[in-house]
């Protein structure tokens, strides 16, 4: 079935429909990897985009149901250059395409997804509508133009949990345990409270194979709920939407700095840095994908990280003799991590659970143990 991706800037691409037959507007970004598409297709963060794959094939492996970051894809859209509907895999159990339709989540392929990622580099991020109902392009382009910016929308209250849960995992040790996982455990386990501003179950998988005992809150629990629970440390989780819009997210965590340990990443990372009196800016086209190098500024090491954010920290904007910069992004300098030099608060930009490098970062959890084992002795 013919459809079309018209962006705001006018340009409108023509192309095939599969997934869902219908009509869908949101953010058009591009992600690098080379695999992975059912991963970044549940990624919550994702919220509120069009999601452009830079690598040309996209299905040849299927859709399993061990590998998901979250119960149902949460990308508005879906583009690139070749779909595959024949699968080969012996862990799949469906397409991807009926995947999309399954859950309303409609693609397009056939088009010219390197020119298309060419302009979003050149233009920056736009907004586009993908759809099947309308062909005329004026009228598309019109659409696109009414559709609501992601500058000043808190999309973490479309992803955030309900309500509050505990984490169960059968497996302990998932397959992907680095073995220095392993050998922080030694019988002890920490409590950790999980804010939930669009959490991939990754995250919490790897959390709990460092020992960690999990409960899950909404991205509205109150710092004084937070507290009454008595946690070892507290972890803000990754999300989508603009961080400066998540002012509840902001106020709780400034109640929560110099009471417990925490660590942030991605949407975390951002909001603890506003909480920390810093700014945030909206990045020209994002970093997506899972080859960006990262430089630890405290080791000398270099990371290749998995990366999924539009906005990032402005260090400028944070009190050097409160915060160190521990990571900077090798592409373009950008923030990655930095931590209180006082506190034992400390966060990054990237997703050390997704494990591209493969372990890389897989060092940041470990921190974290050690970080509130450290207060637990103190504390005793």
């Amino acid at each position: 079935m013919k459809a079309k991706l018209a962006l705001e800037n006018g340009i409108v691409f023509t192309g095939e429909a599969f997934g869902s037959a219908s009509e869908v507007t949101g953010e058009v970004v591009f992600n690098t990897s080379m695999t992975g598409y059912q991963e970044i297709l549940t990624d919550p963060s994702y919220a509120g985009q069009i999601v452009t794959m830079t690598y040309p094939l996209i299905g040849n492996y299927g859709i399993n149901f061990e590998d998901l970051e979250s119960v149902r894809p949460q990308v508005a859209g879906f583009v690139v250059k070749e779909y595959f509907d024949f699968y080969s895999n012996f862990r799949a159990k469906s397409s991807l395409g009926d995947w999309l339709a399954q859950h309303a989540i409609m693609g397009i392929q056939g088009i010219d997804t390197r020119m298309l990622t060419r302009i979003i580099r050149t233009t920056g991020a736009m907004r586009g509508i993908i759809s099947v109902k309308e062909m005329d392009d004026d009228t598309l382009v019109s659409k696109t133009r009414k559709s609501p910016e992601m500058s000043g929308r808190d999309l973490v209250t479309v992803v955030t949990t309900q309500q509050r849960y505990t984490w169960e995992q059968v497996d302990k040790t998932p397959f992907a345990l680095a073995p220095r996982a392993r050998t922080k455990l030694n019988g002890k386990r920490w409590d950790v409270v999980v804010y939930d501003y669009g959490v991939k179950q990754n995250i919490l998988r790897r959390l709990t194979s460092y020992g960690c005992n999990l409960t899950v809150v909404p991205a509205s629990c109150s710092a004084d709920e937070v507290l009454e629970m008595d946690p070892d440390g507290i972890f803000l989780s990754n999300g989508p939407g603009d961080p400066a819009a998540v002012k509840y997210a902001i106020q709780n965590i400034k109640k929560l700095v110099s009471k417990k340990p925490i660590f942030g990443i991605c949407l975390g990372h951002q909001l603890l840095g506003l909480a920390l009196g810093g700014k945030t800016f909206k990045l020209k086209f994002g970093h997506r994908g899972a080859n960006h190098p990262v430089k630890n500024l405290l080791t000398g090491d270099i990371e290749i990280t998995s990366q999924n954010h539009g906005f990032a920290v402005d260090p400028d904007s944070l009190d050097p003799s409160q915060i160190e910069i521990t990571h900077v992004n090798l592409n373009d300098g950008t923030n990655e991590g930095f931590r209180h030099r006082e506190l034992p608060v400390f966060c990054v930009q990237y997703h050390p659970e997704a494990s591209p490098g493969p372990h890389d970062s897989d060092y940041l959890f470990s921190q974290f143990v050690e970080t509130m084992e450290k207060e637990r002795v103190t504390a005793s």
